[in-house]
């Protein structure tokens, strides 16, 4: 006969000794006797950032191919009366003489603020005022895979931890059952996946790709729907790994490899509901331009964005385009139409929605591409690539709305004033964080790196 006063946990030690789920489960009670044994060390918990923030995460959209800054956001009146002209326009990489093509579309201001932006973004243009645009961006490189891979990593030749990695490494997370850095993805960019890749920084900085579609992280299921028999599975599984990463060492690469696990079954209580639309309601799938039922396009990215910014996720980016198919046009600018066309509704439906949730006044919103396109034709109707200057914008926490900041030449061949390297947008976006990009810093292979090299400055009119 048992004794009343027996402890509950007594008699199952009794019963799963000697079973093979019984290690896991000891672990699991042990913890709860002794609570001091329970590790605290959480390499993703919160953490303090260097300064006053403004803005507690980032909603990071990159259109990849090259986006015409001529055609979009950078008026050039003189570039319409200039067309089928002769002109140098290498921008200081080449002085080749191009003949000028005039931008496509017609130019309007937006907002109270006057801004001109073309008919390629009508929806966009009416929320100028909320709207920080730079027309000013320099990058250092021509080419699609070393543009897109500054743009997110601040290297332009070797892989580095993306923007995201070093985000999450700098503040961790505020919401455990979600990674900190996801990425919507339906296709890879230029630089694949080095452009969400956390290189040399613990693997759980890694962003996590997200696909569109009915299931968008696969094998997120659980394998049984008895939660204790997962429990225990995992309660032994955790056994065999800490006992494994003792033998090692305490292995960091081990531990961070671990620990993504951990993540992984966390994601299964909250990251379904997360990409769950069916609770939206019909204004707000208008809004974002999307229809009850539907599970992919822009708008769902746009939406779902929204979404993982209120759970808590510190950064997110929305890939729009892929190697194959983006706004590379050589051969008709006309193309670009199609692509402006995808995005433009979706994120001023993501700009506005951010704004009446309240989420907009601690949410950084970016948008940007790698580089500009020349303004002289390349093939019958198209740009080239063009890395001298192009547009990008920022909106919400702490960023001052309907400013524009520098300023191209009159054809926007290149940088006339107040030029903003892609250090410089790295080193502004850190500090809205709270991050001062100078002290944010790894060190790996001897030597202390971060975002930023040995480079960039804060855009402080931007804020």
């Amino acid at each position: 006969m048992i004794e009343h006063n027996m402890k509950r946990r007594t008699i199952v030690r009794s019963l799963v000794a000697g079973s093979l789920l019984g290690p896991g489960l000891l672990v699991q009670l042990l913890a709860e006797d002794n609570p001091a044994s329970r590790s605290t060390e959480d390499p993703l918990a919160p953490k303090v950032p260097h300064s006053p923030a403004r803005a507690k995460r980032v909603i990071f959209i990159f259109s990849n191919g090259g986006v015409s800054h001529m055609d979009t956001f950078d008026y050039k009146p003189e570039l319409f009366k200039a067309d089928g002209k002769k002109t140098g326009v290498g921008g200081g990489l080449s002085n080749q003489q191009r003949v000028l093509l005039r931008p496509f579309w017609m130019f309007r201001p937006g907002g109270q603020c006057g801004t001109m932006v073309s008919d390629l973004f009508p929806h966009l243009r009416k929320l100028m005022d909320d709207i920080a645009l730079i027309r000013s961006m320099k990058s250092d490189d021509n080419e699609h895979y070393q543009a897109t891979l500054a743009i997110h990593t601040g290297s332009f030749f070797f892989s580095r931890p993306s923007i995201g990695s070093w985000v999450s490494y700098g503040l961790g997370t505020v919401n455990g059952n979600l990674p900190s850095f996801i990425v919507l993805a339906q296709e890879l960019p230029y630089a694949g996946t080095q452009v969400f890749a956390n290189d040399f920084l613990p693997a759980y900085h890694q962003g996590v790709r997200v696909v569109p579609g009915k299931s968008p992280i696969e094998n997120l299921d659980r394998r049984t729907a008895d939660q204790r028999i997962q429990q225990l599975e995992l309660g032994l599984a955790e056994s065999f790994n800490q006992r494994h990463l003792a033998s090692r060492g305490h292995d960091g690469d081990l531990a961070a490899r671990i620990r993504t696990f951990e993540t992984a079954f966390h994601m299964q209580t909250e990251a379904t509901e997360a990409f769950d639309l069916t609770g939206e309601t019909q204004e707000t799938l208008d809004l974002y331009g999307l229809k009850p039922g539907q599970t992919n396009g822009f708008g769902w990215k746009c939406l779902v964005a929204r979404r993982l910014a209120e759970r808590g996720v510190r950064f997110i980016e929305l890939i729009d385009g892929s190697s194959s198919n983006n706004w590379d046009q050589h051969g008709n600018m006309a193309e670009h139409a199609q692509h402006a066309k995808a995005i433009d509704q979706p994120i001023a439906g993501l700009l506005q929605d951010l704004k009446r949730t309240g989420l907009l006044d601690d949410t950084l919103l970016v948008w940007t591409t790698e580089f500009g396109r020349t303004p002289g034709v390349d093939g019958e109707k198209g740009r080239g690539h063009h890395s001298a200057c192009f547009s990008s914008w920022m909106a919400g926490a702490g960023v001052n709305g309907g400013y524009v900041h520098g300023s191209t030449d009159e054809i926007g061949a290149v940088v006339a004033e107040n030029r903003v390297h892609v250090h410089d947008f790295h080193a502004t976006i850190l500090h809205l964080l709270g991050i001062d990009h100078t002290r944010l810093t790894y060190r790996h292979a001897g030597r202390d790196f971060r975002l930023t090299d040995v480079h960039g400055n804060i855009v402080r009119e931007l804020l």
